[in-house]
């Protein structure tokens, strides 16, 4: 049977209250109100800036080193360095998928299909190609590669120096698989992509063959809807470990080399998961945030008091735990109990893009085009 995408549409969540935390359009009521916590840490925003609004696609703003690059709906592209802005340029077109980067290519994709590669200095158009679909995801970076994810889940490699395919990785797919944002992640030799159905899978940067794959979650159910267990979250990875986390399914971690299952819980998150040396944590499609360790899988702590915020995905710093919510709030739990340490407003729209590391700090960019770097005391 030929692949069906489920677009996050409101036609469809409205029937479905499980599928609604996929939808970063949703017409829920206003998330409740928060109530006060004793603050015990002390966070500020180092800089803002603004890029544009995120329109229907979901941008996650890229960092390497101390700059960060961030893009827009309506093509804007950014770049600050330590809270300046050393270019800004509009690619003439509207993007969907942004923005990979490092130190000399930033790259973005657009609603048509098509990959821009940009010089990292200035911001001078690089090289033009073309993916299968629209690209929904953020490209990656590594191993002299550029490696998209398209809107059919197609990986397809190009030459990060001339734009030129390199492979294209396609797997089998259900009847039926929602339309995920998740990019990849190119580690050494491997590029990791989760798909529908609830697979991991390594592929090869060098020839885009597969290397290994793992179940992170079965199918279950009647329905096609009810048999929905894609994984539409970057995995992550740290210390000879990759682990991800399927929508109605579980979080599931691996040996990095062999795919050999390490453990597995039973948690389902449309939104993704984080990961230190020692532990993991993930939101849930109840906008609970779980700690687990990562060498057993043992559950630490979890805190339910975020519930219908929709909460974004994780990231650990120092000594916290950080979400943010649809209403630009961002809320910083403690990594020891996960009790609440402090809150930060930020300009009062969405923040849907998983919150991303800039040096000991972090970066979080709003649906309203506000990007923002915040620190912890």
């Amino acid at each position: 049977m030929k692949m069906r995408v489920l677009a996050i549409a409101l036609t469809v969540l409205s029937g479905c209250s499980s599928l609604s935390a996929l939808n970063p359009f949703s017409s829920d009521d206003k998330p409740p109100k928060l109530q006060p916590i004793t603050a015990s840490a002390t966070v500020r925003v180092l800089w803002q800036g603004s890029v544009g609004k995120a329109g229907l696609y979901v941008f996650t703003p890229a960092v390497v080193g101390s700059t960060v690059y961030a893009a827009a709906g309506n093509g804007s592209i950014l770049r600050i360095d330590a809270g300046k802005v050393a270019w800004k340029i509009n690619a003439d077109q509207p993007l969907s998928g942004g923005v990979g980067a490092d130190d000399n290519l930033v790259v973005v994709g657009t609603p048509k299909g098509e990959i821009l590669a940009f010089a990292a200095a200035d911001g001078a158009l690089r090289w033009k190609a073309h993916a299968t679909s629209a690209v929904l995801a953020p490209p990656a970076l590594g191993d002299g590669l550029v490696v998209v994810r398209s809107a059919d889940n197609r990986l397809t490699a190009y030459d990060a120096a001339d734009g030129k395919r390199k492979w294209i990785y396609q797997r089998p797919m259900p009847a039926l698989a929602l339309r995920s944002t998740a990019g990849v992640l190119i580690d050494g030799p491997y590029v990791f992509a989760g798909f529908p159905g609830g697979k991991l899978v390594a592929v090869s940067t060098s020839n885009g063959a597969a290397v290994w794959e793992g179940t992170v979650a079965v199918p279950k159910g009647v329905t096609e809807l009810d048999r929905i267990a894609d994984i539409t979250s970057l995995p992550v990875i740290s210390n000879g470990t990759v682990c991800a986390v399927a929508f109605q399914g579980r979080v599931a971690c691996f040996e990095l080399g062999n795919g050999s299952q390490m453990w597995t819980r039973d948690v389902s998150s449309a939104v993704g998961l984080t990961i230190n040396d020692r532990q993991l944590y993930v939101t849930d499609d109840k906008d609970t945030v779980h700690a687990f360790d990562l060498s057993s899988g043992s559950s630490l702590w979890k805190q339910s008091r975020l519930a219908k915020r929709r909460l974004s995905a994780p990231i650990a710093r120092g000594d916290k735990v950080a979400v943010a919510d649809a209403e630009g709030v961002v809320h910083f739990l403690s990594r020891a109990d996960g009790a609440f340490s402090a809150r930060l407003a930020t300009d009062g729209s969405a923040v849907i893009a998983a919150p991303q590391a800039l040096g000991a700090n972090m970066v979080v960019q709003t649906r309203g085009g506000g990007v923002f770097a915040v620190e912890v005391e």
